[in-house]
């Protein structure tokens, strides 16, 4: 028996074994191995049908009664209680709305203030270097709407850098390009030592693996809900208060949906008690009821089950890249250790297969074409490296065996005509 035949016949064995083989039923799929799901998720079934009922019968019968009959003015907490367990948080804590990128300037405005409450002097946002570009901006102009300065540094570094003028510091949970996960528990309460606010990033975490955020005491988070959670392009993002500084939380967008009178039509602002402070305008109900919906697909599931096949998924790509591909053509950057990985694999192309043409599209760019063309969906991040994100919900260990084996291929191919 060949080793290939040897890894396609584990890779059965291991669905055959599979607790969640028969969640991926609950899916809108196709016979294409897609591996993109750390950028957008895959549709659940449940979705068109749900949209449908809104647009036709909540919003094109009832209409404007829906805000109270179909439960649209109570979307964005209900929401944020179906993600909580996902997260590791209790109900009343989450609201969904807005981008990742206005929820990390809520978060990080309001973690400033929150710091200042105890220490006026504090004068410092910590912000992690290696950081998805939007959480940088916004961290910068926090920064100059709150007179502090700004410190990049990469999340290693953070123990060493935190001292009585920090304020605020704001990490990812999963660095999105190499897949590596950070310590949520060790650094949170390195930044609780300093006396300082932590905001965590959740986008490439949450529906992938456990968190804790109340059980490792985070102040503020913020995420997407378009990727693991399946909410679909462009969802709703959430907000995260911990309950014991919600009354304390003052948001630097105080909309009228985050009144506690929203229609008082007054003058001054009172923020609305609990979590509902970090809501702003009126919610896009579309939007966020096809993410209702979408949320279905984990009645029944344990995001412990899902991290345990996450981590199965991922030792097995490597795996069989290590069979498949040619020595030397890639090299991984995601962490093997199992407590530094988060639920994607990130693989460096080898400089010594060249550019595509004369600098214009690097490698891992048309590698990955190829083997999109191949039915092996993934991206890549310029200039070389190949992302790979494995959703336990609905990818198999037969898919992995495939797109290593199309990986190989298409690898082994173009080194032989760069050769």
């Amino acid at each position: 028996m060949s080793d290939i035949t040897e890894l396609a016949f584990k890779a059965r064995e291991l669905d055959a074994g599979d607790e969640l083989a028969g969640v991926r039923s609950r899916f809108v799929l196709d016979d294409v191995v897609y591996l993109d799901g750390n950028s957008l998720g895959a549709l659940p079934a449940a979705v068109p049908g749900r949209v449908d009922d809104v647009v036709r019968r909540q919003w094109g019968e009832l209409r404007i009664r829906s805000w109270d009959e179909s439960g649209w003015w109570t979307a964005p907490e209900r929401i944020g209680d179906r993600i909580a367990p996902l997260v590791g948080a209790a109900a009343g804590q989450i609201v969904v709305g807005d981008s990742t990128s206005v929820n990390v300037f809520k978060a990080l405005v309001g973690a400033v203030r929150l710091a200042r409450l105890g220490d006026s002097a504090r004068d410092e946002i910590v912000v992690d270097a290696t950081t998805f570009p939007t959480d940088g901006y916004m961290a910068e102009s926090a920064a100059r709407m709150t007179g502090c300065t700004l410190r990049p540094v990469t999340p290693a570094q953070v123990p060493g850098v935190l001292g009585d003028r920090t304020a605020a510091v704001l990490l990812n949970h999963v660095d999105y390009r190499t897949g590596r996960l950070h310590d949520l528990p060790g650094l949170t309460a390195a930044v609780h030592a300093a006396g300082a606010i932590a905001v965590w990033d959740l986008c490439h975490s949450a529906g992938a693996l456990p968190v804790g955020l109340d059980e490792h005491g985070v102040d503020l988070a913020v995420g997407c809900t378009y990727k693991y959670l399946n909410g679909g392009p462009g969802s709703p993002a959430y907000l995260y208060v911990r309950r014991e500084i919600q009354d304390r939380f003052d948001s630097p967008l105080p909309g009228w949906n985050s009144h506690a009178e929203p229609f008082g039509m007054r003058s001054d602002y009172e923020p609305a008690p609990g979590a509902l402070r970090g809501r702003v305008g009126t919610p896009d109900i579309l939007s966020m009821l096809a993410l209702e919906a979408a949320l279905e697909v984990w009645d029944g599931v344990s995001i412990d089950t899902v991290r345990a096949k996450s981590l199965a998924l991922t030792d097995f790509f490597l795996e069989c890249v290590a069979e498949y591909v040619p020595p030397g053509l890639v090299e991984s950057l995601t962490p093997v250790a199992h407590g530094e990985r988060g639920s994607q694999v990130a693989l460096r192309c080898s400089p010594t297969l060249g550019f595509a043409r004369a600098g214009d599209t690097p490698i891992a760019g048309e590698v990955m074409e190829r083997l999109i063309g191949r039915g092996v969906v993934g991206d890549f991040r310029r200039p070389d490296v190949l992302r790979f994100g494995f959703t336990p919900l609905y990818v198999g260990f037969a898919d992995v065996e495939r797109a290593a084996g199309v990986l190989g291929e298409t690898l082994r191919v173009r080194a032989g005509s760069d050769g």
